[in-house]
């Protein structure tokens, strides 16, 4: 049987989601909790990676095991995991089903705040300068005009294209933080801290709209800003076909 799992997690204390021979990672840390209550090395699949730093409200891994599963299997293996990683759900799906490939896009969203906050150290970015929120949103609006957001990626990528389709993109207010959403088919290595970190640019007005187009067409990551940091960033979204994720079990 294949199953997809659902799970959410704060990554402050992981080098990232994927995982790595020198980093302590979610996907390690899940593959672990299966597999001691499964008694049997279970090697999971995940739908989307996240960086060191970065969280997630909701993300999907597969993996395929011949024995049924335990009957109290969330349960346990939550009671299992360390306590900033939950797992929220499992599915049943077909044999061809795919976490990654089978993902249709996933929506991210970025958080900054503006005002001194404690409980907002390791969820948001404190960002105590004026910026021009309309001129935010410009640069928003223009990433959806673009397909190739090489600019946007970190070196040492191994992809086939930096084609991407951006379908949201926008900057809101919400409840005193400035947050920037964004969805999109498929997102490139460190894109979404690249998108902010150089729209954050514009706003200050260390950037023109114009500066900010030739950055984007120049294809060359030097042109970008990486420099924010991981914990305002949230992967919020993966969705699938309808109908993938209609088995919930337990």
């Amino acid at each position: 049987m294949r199953y997809f799992i659902e799970v959410a997690y704060k990554g402050t204390q992981f080098g990232g989601f994927q995982i790595q021979d020198t980093a302590h990672t979610v996907q390690a840390e899940i593959d672990r909790a299966i597999s001691l209550l499964m008694r049997e090395k279970v090697e999971t699949t995940g739908s989307s990676r996240t960086d060191a730093g970065v969280h997630a409200l909701q993300n999907f891994l597969h993996f395929d095991i011949a024995q049924p599963l335990h009957p109290q299997f969330i349960y346990k293996v939550n009671a299992i995991l360390s306590r900033d990683i939950v797992l929220k759900q499992v599915y049943a799906v077909s044999d061809e089903a795919h976490s990654r490939f089978d993902a249709l896009n996933r929506a991210y969203k970025y958080t900054l705040y503006t005002q001194k906050d404690p409980f907002m150290q390791d969820r948001g970015y404190f960002y105590p300068y004026s910026l021009d929120f309309d001129l935010l949103q410009e640069a928003a609006g223009i990433l959806k005009t673009y397909e190739n957001f090489m600019t946007f990626s970190k070196r040492n990528t191994q992809v086939r294209t930096y084609n991407c389709n951006i379908m949201e993109s926008a900057w809101t207010k919400e409840d005193g933080h400035i947050v920037y959403r964004v969805r999109a088919n498929r997102f490139l290595r460190g894109m979404v801290r690249g998108m902010v970190g150089t729209m954050l640019r514009v706003g200050r007005g260390k950037l023109t709209i114009e500066g900010f187009r030739k950055a984007i067409e120049m294809r060359d990551c030097t042109y970008a800003d990486f420099a924010v940091p991981p914990q305002g960033l949230f992967l919020m979204q993966v969705a699938y076909p309808s109908g993938l994720l209609d088995k919930g079990i337990f």
